[in-house]
């Protein structure tokens, strides 16, 4: 029998329910939602030089998993150190690559938990939409 997979989608949060978006996908607890989110923001930080903060969009996908990006238009200059990446993405999958290293470093922080686990879930379901990606390959060069 041949299983056909059918592609994960993302779709964009609408404004109304932003507020919902946090404590569903970080966890209910105020301080684990303001940490997830202060650690995507970080990130970015961290692996764009140029970055400057801003509005960020948020998206749900059809697999249960989530991520944030940065509104931004054009490309981002991305820098890792530790891995030796360096290229430019586009805002989308550069917030893909934040998101995933916020998500590795929360989920270290909760090692041993059930709220970590619920979070390595939501890693897994964001890096199989990324093997979607049209920058797939950047992406995983990224986080490698």
């Amino acid at each position: 029998m041949t299983v056909i997979q059918s592609p994960i989608v993302a779709a964009l949060v609408p404004e109304a329910d932003r507020l919902r978006f946090l404590p569903a996908y970080f966890g209910p607890s105020m301080l684990r939602m303001l940490r997830g989110e202060a650690l995507v923001f970080n990130w970015m930080g961290r692996l764009c030089p140029d970055y400057q903060g801003g509005f960020w969009h948020f998206y749900t996908l059809s697999n249960g998993g989530f991520y944030m990006a940065p509104e931004h238009d054009g490309t981002m200059q991305i820098e890792v150190n530790g891995n030796g990446f360096a290229g430019e993405l586009s805002a989308d999958a550069a917030g893909i690559v934040a998101t995933m290293f916020a998500l590795n470093q929360l989920c270290a922080e909760l090692a041993g938990t059930a709220d970590a686990d619920a979070l390595i879930d939501r890693y897994h379901h964001l890096g199989a939409f990324a093997s979607e990606h049209v920058e797939a390959a950047l992406i995983y060069r990224a986080i490698d």
